[in-house]
């Protein structure tokens, strides 16, 4: 589905199916560099399961135009004229990563817009070192290899891939080398309104993480889950990219947690 706002194009994917707004909606925010794919079987699994799905690009992000978004609380504001171009008025919302963050600003700035709130491999807040911004400035394909290097767990390094004939850190890295990477990183690493965003927020809240999760760490996202009184599942094993590294496994979580909290 292609949608216009702030006279720039926008790609949401909606997991196969024509997407109906009279249906719940699933709204899927998400990470640093990444786009749409990354949740390509969840998205699809629920729109075939009695939902409408949104799996937007950010702007500057693969099928979507305009400029990329210099702030999360800024994303937070697009989102909310995202839902309102669409016609939806409430939605669960899930952020992998730098997605989560606006997921916040959006359910803090539209508090009524949320039905349920997840996190996957994240935290409220996601400190990035000022190296691999520079390296992303002079070269994203060369900070997007740093970064699926320390994303990925130990099973993915050896080969294995949770879908036949694809290879996740490759795939990866042909993504956020074509994406505004830099910008996204430095979003996340001037953000501190996470915490106080949280104070606010009383809708059902999940964080799915990850042990082996090296730039969102597992005692931040615990941390976040506690602030949000949060139900917390942790994946062993596996790293940062959840939703690309372990499909099945967050697919089940967050079914199980969605389809409890309609």
């Amino acid at each position: 589905m292609n949608i216009t706002i702030n006279n720039a194009p926008v790609h949401i994917a909606t997991g196969g199916k024509d997407f109906d707004a009279t249906q719940p909606a699933v709204l899927f925010l998400h990470g640093s560099g990444l786009d749409h794919r990354s949740w390509a079987l969840q998205t699809r699994w629920f729109a075939y399961n009695g939902y409408s799905v949104l799996a937007p690009d950010f702007p500057a992000h693969s099928l979507s135009g305009g400029a990329a978004i210099t702030s999360i609380e800024d994303s937070g504001d697009w989102l909310i004229a995202l839902l309102a171009e669409v016609g939806v008025k409430q939605a669960h919302i899930i952020g992998h990563s730098q997605g989560f963050l606006s997921a916040l600003e959006l359910v803090k700035k539209a508090p009524k817009s949320a039905v349920s709130l997840t996190g996957v491999g994240t935290a409220d807040a996601i400190p990035v070192n000022q190296m691999l911004i520079d390296t992303a400035k002079k070269s994203a394909a060369k900070a997007a290899n740093m970064m699926l290097q320390w994303g990925f767990g130990q099973q993915i390094h050896m080969g294995s891939s949770p879908t036949p004939g694809m290879q996740p850190i490759a795939i990866g890295r042909q993504i956020m080398s074509r994406n505004p990477l830099a910008t996204d990183l430095q979003c996340c690493a001037a953000y501190v309104g996470g915490r106080e965003a949280i104070k606010g927020i009383t809708v059902p809240s999940s964080m799915i993480l990850a042990t082996h999760d090296k730039m969102t760490p597992l005692k931040a996202g615990l941390a976040t889950a506690e602030a949000l009184n949060a139900k917390v599942d942790v994946v062993q094993g596996a790293g940062h990219m959840l939703p690309i590294e372990a499909p099945k496994q967050v697919l089940g979580l967050l079914s199980s947690f969605i389809t409890r909290s309609n």
